[in-house]
Parts: C-alpha cells; structure tokens; sequence
C-alpha cells in the first residue's frame, strides 16, 4: 500500500537514481586514479567475475532484454555470481541520463575489491 503511494514511489526512484550516479561517478573516478581496480566491457568484467573481483557491478537493463536467450542467461548469472560473493549489483534504467552513459560502453562496467593488474593483455575467448 505504501509502495502505491504516488509520492512514497517518485522518491523511492530518485534514490535508485542517485545510487545509480554515485556509482558511476565513482567508476570514473577510479578509471581515472587507480584503473586496474574499474573494468567496464563484456569480457574484462566476466573475467573479473571469474577471479570474485567485483565489489560493485554495473549493468544496464536492456543487456536483461537482449533477443538472444543465452546472452540474457549470461548476465543474470553474472549478478547472482556477484551477490553471492558479497558484492552488489546495480540495473541501471536504459531510459535514464546514467544508464545511456552506461550502455555508451558496452552496458557493463564493475568497480573491482583488489586491482587486476594487466587485464588488457589476458586472452579471452570472442
């Protein structure tokens, strides 16, 4: 009842918005300071998926639309990967300013819980 509340619902979704911004705005920042510890495409964030790296992951609602089943299936076990490892995930709304930004590279990006070092010359799979 409380969650119909027209007023109760637009500040619950302006607080997803803002931790929406932070979040982006602190992958930024630490591309910019430490870029070993922010990844952002699809094979550099599942790799660091693999290692248990992530501590925040960023993701863009349409990537759970995607036409190919396989692919949806792909980033539903990425977040449920994440979560289990005490990390958090964020869908970012493809219809909002950040997650245009978001899909503008790629549509994934983490913030990482130790630097991966190196990851641009690690081989991954196409």
């Amino acid at each position: 009842e409380v969650l119909q509340n027209d007023h109760v619902s637009e500040r619950l979704q302006h607080t997803k918005a803002a931790a929406e911004t932070r979040a982006l705005e602190s992958f930024f920042a630490m591309l910019n300071t430490d870029p070993a510890r922010a990844v952002y495409g699809k094979s550099h964030v599942f790799y660091a998926n693999e290692l248990q790296a992530i501590q925040t992951l960023m993701v863009v609602d349409s990537l759970f639309r995607s036409e190919v089943l396989e692919e949806r299936k792909q980033y539903v076990q990425l977040v449920d990967d994440v979560k289990s490892y005490g990390g958090q995930a964020l869908h970012f709304s493809s219809l909002h300013v950040t997650g245009e930004q978001l899909a503008g590279m790629s549509g994934v990006a983490a913030l990482l819980r130790f630097p991966i070092q190196d990851i641009d010359d690690v081989a991954f799979d196409a």
